[in-house]
């Protein structure tokens, strides 16, 4: 896959690639049930000794007191990321309680009854409070079961070096916000094009215990007494019975311009839906959700990226890129990789950089409803039907196998692996998207395929199988230490958390009422 360098700058019309400007920031988020040694989700608080979920920068929870998430600092050094990431994982299970284990794979471990899934909470304050009636009108707006999948957030951005010399390279006129918030959008939209290939590769979910549909319809195949799965899909975690929204469909977004992204999900954010009406923002007296409009905050537009910025207090997302731009994306749309201790490689890493650099410097024209649907469906053959090698993906109003599409686009994304090879030296990244090739070539290489293969000839059931990884990757975490130094740090950093969420909650002066209603009409 290796390319000459200068046809990579030809690729993408570039004069030159400094270098420094292979110095990719990411920083990974990445979720994890805490279940019993029995393989139930734990119905245990959050352990003290990982700090306060709501101020501690490395370790929170998601929906679920059980649904741990580790997140690194933005970094550029790969190894050093996931270092990073590998320390939190061995400091959490030093630190977890009755034998408790992390749950590998995406699709979770048996669950029981819907209100039995014990959801976060964040202490007294008003924004604790905040955070928890948010998970609570999830769990009224989509149930529980969908709130407890897992999986890796990926934030990536440019280096800050990048940026001038390329608006001059592109001949753009504006501010450099203006432009980098322009080629981020960019990305976004290739990103949709394109991100079905991602699903083929990484997609991790074929299956699923059946506990995970209890009263709900679905197409998925009994595969045993307590699995379910599809012969073909990839990734049932972005499927219909996972992150989906039917609410959310009518949400058109095509990320041709930031204005009319913000106000989209403004808009929302200020529209009552019926059905959320129908549950009240009160349910016998109690909070149910944070409001009954079509969205209760940004964060619950599913989508498979997002454009982010960093806020400062008391600043809301939609505002901060408002009035500063887009400063990175995040990249929701992964699977754990239950092969890997920390559901996530270096490997993967370099192909996403790859992935996701080709995103941002490939030409990427504006976007209309009829590509919108298209990739829609893309994203929904994937999904389900993903390994069958004869599938067909919708383009420009005609089909192409994905067998094709994929070599196309992997040809052209060696492009990008080239530059990033100059910039790094060697051939990491090329050698990375090499690997992939060979799963385009056959999908049965694929996480997925994987996953069904080692099912069948070992005659375990999903639950079984999960388990028999979990157990591995804590027996891994468990017997290599870590650094006393590190031991300290992640010590005092959870210490000092559950100081700052104290000094939050004395700091409070509105009563949470007043405090939700001056929320909503910000």
């Amino acid at each position: 896959m290796a390319k000459q360098f200068s046809e990579c700058l030809q690729r993408y019309r570039l004069p030159e690639f400094d270098p420094e400007w292979g110095a990719v920031l990411r920083g990974i988020e990445k979720e994890s049930l805490r279940i019993s040694p029995d393989g139930q989700i734990s119905l245990a608080g959050h352990p003290k000794a990982l700090g306060s979920a709501l101020t501690n920068p490395y370790i929170t929870t998601d929906f679920s007191e059980a649904l741990l998430e580790f997140i690194t600092p933005a970094l550029q050094d790969i190894d050093e990321c996931l270092q990073v990431l590998e320390n939190i994982h061995r400091f959490t299970v030093q630190n977890l309680e009755n034998d408790e284990m992390l749950w590998v794979t995406s699709m979770p471990c048996p669950l029981g009854a819907e209100a039995e899934i014990p959801i976060a909470q964040y202490g007294s304050s008003n924004i604790g409070k905040l955070k928890t009636l948010y998970r609570h009108g999830l769990h009224h707006r989509y149930g529980s079961l969908m709130q407890a999948i897992a999986g890796i957030h990926y934030n990536f951005s440019m280096p800050e070096i990048f940026w001038e010399p390329y608006q001059k390279i592109c001949q753009h006129t504006g501010s450099i916000q203006e432009f980098r918030t322009e080629k981020y959008l960019g990305l976004i939209r290739n990103f949709h094009r394109y991100s079905w290939l991602l699903i083929y590769l990484f997609g991790a979910s074929p299956a699923a215990c059946k506990c995970f549909v209890e009263g709900r319809e679905h197409n998925l195949q009994e595969f045993d007494e307590t699995s379910l799965f599809l012969p073909d899909a990839t990734c049932l975690r972005m499927g219909n019975l996972g992150y989906r929204s039917a609410a959310q469909e009518s949400l058109f977004v095509c990320y041709n311009d930031l204005q009319t992204y913000v106000d989209c999900l403004y808009q929302a954010m200020h529209t009552p839906y019926p059905e959320y009406e129908s549950i009240g923002q009160k349910v016998n007296g109690e909070y149910a959700q944070i409001n009954t409009n079509l969205l209760q905050l940004e964060n619950e537009f599913y989508s498979t990226i997002r454009p982010k910025r960093n806020v400062q207090s008391g600043e809301r997302p939609l505002d901060a890129l408002t009035n500063s731009g887009i400063e990175y994306v995040e990249v929701r749309a992964l699977d754990l990789d239950p092969y890997a201790p920390l559901g996530i490689t270096a490997e993967q890493v370099r192909f996403l950089d790859t992935f996701l650099l080709h995103c941002l410097l490939a030409e990427s024209p504006a976007c209309d409803e009829q590509e919108f649907f298209e990739v829609a469906s893309n994203m929904a053959k994937i999904v389900e039907y993903g390994r069958d090698v004869d599938l067909k993906l919708e383009l420009e109003s005609t089909t192409k196998g994905l067998k094709e599409w994929s070599l196309e686009l992997m040809e052209d994304l060696g492009h990008s692996a080239g530059l990033l090879d100059e910039a790094h030296g060697g051939t990491r990244y090329s050698e990375s998207l090499s690997n992939q090739l060979a799963k385009v070539n056959d999908p049965n290489l694929t996480p997925s395929g994987q996953i069904m293969k080692e099912m069948r000839e070992g005659n375990e059931s999903f639950f079984e199988f999960s388990m028999r990884q979990s157990k591995a990757h804590q027996a891994y975490l468990v017997n290599n230490g870590l650094e006393e130094q590190t031991v300290s740090h992640m010590s005092a950093t959870s210490a000092e958390s559950h100081d700052r969420q104290k000094e939050i909650e004395v700091s409070d002066n509105l009563i949470f009422d007043d405090f939700l209603t001056q929320w909503n009409d910000a």
